[in-house]
């Protein structure tokens, strides 16, 4: 990667904070480009051979193979070689229509709207919730995910550069200023990942912190926490889930997503920093929603609540002695998955990518499939919780 010039002797002679800022997004526009396809210049959704697309879709390659050849499904393209091409997200969603094997919610069930939520930064919320998202969109559900955090991580994930790419007004912060009779749905882009769209977030989206703490203390009500709610109302009809991003601190933000959400998954690190961490957390959203009740007359209701030990390193003895301990705590309420730390979620988001895009794997098949194998074990239980709401599926807490 060619890295802007350094800075010069007179470097502090000028306005050094703009320099830097100007040279950041210098480097961050040549990572953004170096995620992009080389022929269509944006970014691309994974490819499947045909013995994973058929496990993904609930039937046998040779069940592919024959709605191929009998014209229920475009036959099949092939290579110079001979090879048949790979398996886009929209030829799944093709496969699954005339398979009959869609997993789309009935109408009269419920969207998943689910908060990754901890107030401490570092513990792997975005990345949970990225990941989830295109899990979720790769078995074929219908996704939204809505980036809340103005640090705007998730949305980088999906090829923007935040402060370039998206103006005060095509985020959630634009929504709540403007409320359009469309709602939310003007602010819904769609990302590379068929099935799964995004609401961007910026550093814009930091001043509602201030906004909706002024509103409530010159207005003596609570009822702008429910903006974020009535902008998920808007589109909940859309999807089968939606996956709320918010920030790392329990601000008004926060409170707004949590409010807003049916269900709750809560990352955390096995460290007695991040247990102590999450515990207050725990703590002072049960005395927030407590207070909420008496003042505003109500509190969320979820179908779930998931703590998931994330960044985990299952080699350290003391990171299997928190795991084993908050797995006795929390009892049903924990995952019995672990995200684990790995190397391979670090590379990929060094180039913009999550694990799910990366063509091969960047440090050895090994690692790459441990890594895998741990996203996927988390998502699918998390993917089992949310099917429990949903009738004729099983039942919920």
């Amino acid at each position: 990667m060619n890295l802007p010039p350094s800075p010069t002797d007179d470097f502090f002679d000028q306005d050094a904070i703009g320099v830097l800022y100007t040279n950041s997004l210098k480097v961050m526009n040549r990572i953004r480009e170096s995620a992009l396809n080389q022929d269509t210049g944006k970014k691309s959704g994974p490819l499947f051979q045909i013995s994973k697309a058929a496990q993904l879709v609930g039937r046998t390659a040779s069940a592919i193979r024959e709605a191929e050849k009998d014209g229920r499904l475009p036959a099949r393209e092939r290579t110079e070689s001979g090879r048949r091409l790979q398996y886009t997200l929209e030829d799944l969603d093709s496969m699954r229509e005339v398979f009959g094997t869609r997993p789309w919610r009935r109408a009269d069930d419920p969207a998943a709207v689910i908060s990754i939520s901890n107030f401490k930064g570092g513990v792997g919320k975005s990345t949970t919730a990225i990941h989830l998202a295109q899990y979720l969109a790769i078995q074929g559900y219908r996704v939204c995910l809505i980036d809340c955090d103005s640090q705007a991580t998730t949305t980088m994930m999906f090829g923007y550069v935040p402060d370039i790419d998206l103006g005060e007004r095509d985020t959630l912060y634009g929504y709540i200023h403007d409320m359009p009779p469309g709602g939310l749905r003007s602010f819904v882009r769609k990302t590379h990942f068929h099935n799964l769209d995004l609401v961007p977030a910026n550093l814009k989206l930091y001043n509602l912190e201030y906004e909706i703490a002024g509103y409530i203390m010159q207005n003596q009500s609570f009822d702008v926490i429910d903006s974020i709610a009535h902008a998920v109302e808007t589109i909940v009809d859309d999807y089968d889930v939606i996956i709320l991003d918010p920030p790392p601190a329990l601000g008004m933000i926060s409170l707004g997503v949590l409010t807003a959400a049916n269900a709750l998954v809560v990352p955390m690190p096995p460290s007695i920093i991040d247990f102590s961490s999450t515990a207050s957390f725990l703590d002072m959203l049960n005395s927030t929603m407590k207070q909420m009740e008496i003042a505003y007359r109500k509190r969320p209701v979820y179908n779930f609540v998931k703590i998931v030990g994330s960044k985990a390193d299952e080699g350290k003895s003391m990171h299997r002695e928190i795991l084993g301990m908050t797995s006795k705590l929390f009892g049903r309420y924990m995952l019995n998955s672990v995200l684990r730390n790995s190397a391979e979620i670090d590379n990929a988001s060094s180039r913009m990518k999550t694990v799910y895009e990366l063509e091969r794997p960047v440090t050895s098949h090994e690692v790459h499939t441990r890594c895998v194998t741990s996203l996927n074990a988390v998502n699918y239980e998390i993917e089992q919780e949310i099917l429990k709401t949903w009738s004729g599926r099983g039942s919920g807490f």
